[in-house]
């Protein structure tokens, strides 16, 4: 039978400066993620162009509903066993509500089953990685059915975006200073609660934590310690390394801060492996998880968009999709590396997953403080030593609700012409920075991961005095332009703050109680 292209697989997929150094192994076995349509697409993207409309309540369906019209459906996993069959590929999980079949075999059944070439290479800044050459290609009786196929590549996807304080302050830095989670919740005037009867859903793309550092970090806060448990996705799992400048640093300092706020939800980590399959696997089996099922997600890893290829950022936008037709707000980390993103081609770049329509993009600031509230709060730039992502994508339509913004770029103002990048701010300098404690040490870090479980935790609390799910906020968030602190001063790079939105710092940071209230359930809001 002839085979199909899968839409997007054949664009460029591998970073500048990657080199091909050989042959893989025919017979190492891998494992590749087949992602499946919808039964009924065409209602969804009724229902999601509502959804992006603001018309639509926090969830628009329920489970049951989601699962009856939108999984994949039996037929077509069916036919995708037929061709693993065919190809003497195993099926590890097919699942209808994630639309995914896991497959597993060696690489040499994977290059026939999908006419592709995987070779190994080599770059300079991420080592050495199994990549493929060519489209990648699927039967004609199943090229309708498949939206993606992912995992025939091990590319490391993302980079998680903390930082830690340096041992000198920049010139650009404010007088340094340190907060604990708690200290940042009450200078962002949080509303009361601990987010009780809600599970916040971490993902995590290595390292791991220690339970005797969480304990040691909440019993000096004072603070009861949250329970958090530990979940693996693609054969990945908790697993500490013992250095805090890895990994680890991410994994710990993502569950401090959101358990230090909401203490009274379930902290869920899902460790999966740093790569386009492993990240897009984390938040569908996050989303989808019958045991925990959390009302938010928190995402502090991310990647420029010019290094996802079409068919992967499809892929998870897709499931972000899904995270808002349920209810459930992501929370993402807009990037460190200021308006550059790191990629150093001259140009502006801003990080996916947070350039999504479907996520909370979360920036960064530098914050100033005394006894009775803050002081100062302006764009987090820190020169060479990190500042807060931001920008305008080049992948993702502007979405209605910022129809109608400027960005204010190199000193001149501009139409937003597509998606802005953040949505709001939070602290992030690590001059200002956050307290931790991770592999038994003691220290402040900073970056945009750190405003991801911060807001995580924020829209935890509220959902917990609401009893119901804030679900997909920006829509509403951009018509409640006086529930946050407006960031004026400072910028990223090329992009400058100003007042209203901008492309540094979104609409600000939280004032956390007017957040409440405009995140208040329609009918559970006074007359007056």
């Amino acid at each position: 039978m002839a085979k199909q292209p899968v839409s997007g697989s054949g664009d460029k997929i591998h970073p500048e400066g990657a080199k091909g150094i050989g042959a893989c192994d025919p017979c190492e076995e891998i494992e590749v993620i087949v992602m499946l349509r919808r039964k009924d697409e065409a209602g969804f993207r009724q229902m999601m162009a509502r959804i992006d409309a603001g018309e639509e309540p926090a969830q628009v369906v329920s489970r049951e509903e989601f699962d009856k019209r939108f999984t994949a459906s039996e037929e077509d996993i069916d036919k995708v066993k037929a061709f693993a069959k065919q190809y003497g590929l195993t099926v590890v999980r097919a699942e209808t509500e994630t639309r995914s079949v896991v497959l597993k075999g060696t690489i040499d059944q994977f290059q026939k089953a999908f006419d592709v070439k995987l070779e190994r290479f080599q770059h300079h800044n991420i080592g050495e990685y199994r990549g493929r050459t060519g489209p990648v290609n699927v039967p004609e009786d199943i090229d309708e059915a498949v939206t993606a196929v992912l995992g025939l590549d091990s590319k490391p996807q993302a980079r998680p975006h903390f930082r830690f304080r340096p041992p000198f302050r920049p010139a650009r830095g404010m007088t340094p200073a340190s907060f604990t989670p708690v200290d940042l919740a009450r200078l962002y005037d949080f509303p009361d609660g601990d987010g009780a009867g809600q599970c916040i859903a971490i993902i995590e793309l290595g390292g791991g934590y220690r339970a005797a550092d969480l304990f040691a970090y909440f019993s000096k806060l004072g603070v009861k310690a949250p329970q958090v448990v530990a979940g693996g996705v693609d054969n990945a799992k908790n697993a500490p390394t013992g250095n805090p400048n890895g990994p680890d640093g991410e994994v710990t300092l993502d569950i401090e801060i959101a358990g230090a706020i909401a203490p009274g939800a379930r902290i869920a980590v899902y460790f999966a492996p740093n790569s386009d399959a492993g990240f897009v696997d984390a938040v569908n089996r996050a989303l989808h998880d019958p045991a925990n099922k959390p009302s938010v997600i928190s995402i502090s890893w991310g990647g420029p968009e010019s290094i996802w290829s079409s068919q992967s950022m499809s892929a998870f936008n897709d499931v972000l999709q899904s995270a808002a037709a349920l209810g459930v707000t992501v929370c993402a980390a807009s990037g460190d590396s200021g308006s550059s993103n790191g990629v150093g081609d001259g140009a502006d770049h801003v990080d996916f997953p947070a350039s999504s329509p479907y996520v909370l993009g979360c920036g960064g600031t530098s914050l100033s403080a005394s006894a009775t509230g803050i002081t100062q709060e302006v764009v987090w730039n820190d020169g060479d030593q990190g500042g807060a992502g931001g920008g305008v994508s080049d992948v993702f339509a502007r979405p209605v609700w910022q129809q109608g913004l400027s960005v204010m770029r190199n000193g001149m103002r501009a139409v937003l012409a597509k998606r802005g990048v953040p949505d709001v701010a939070g602290d992030a300098s690590p001059q200002t920075g956050y307290e931790v404690l991770i592999d038994g040490e003691e220290t402040v870090v900073g970056g945009t991961s750190a405003v991801a479980p911060l807001w995580a935790a924020l829209i935890a609390r509220i959902n917990a005095i609401n009893a119901s799910p804030a679900g997909f906020v920006n829509p509403k968030l951009y018509t409640m332009k006086t529930a946050f602190r407006d960031i004026t001063q400072g910028n990223n790079g090329s992009f400058s703050a100003a007042a209203g939105w901008d492309a540094c710092t979104g609409m600000g940071s939280p004032d956390g109680a007017k957040i409440a209230a405009a995140l208040k359930p329609a009918q559970r809001r006074s007359k007056a």
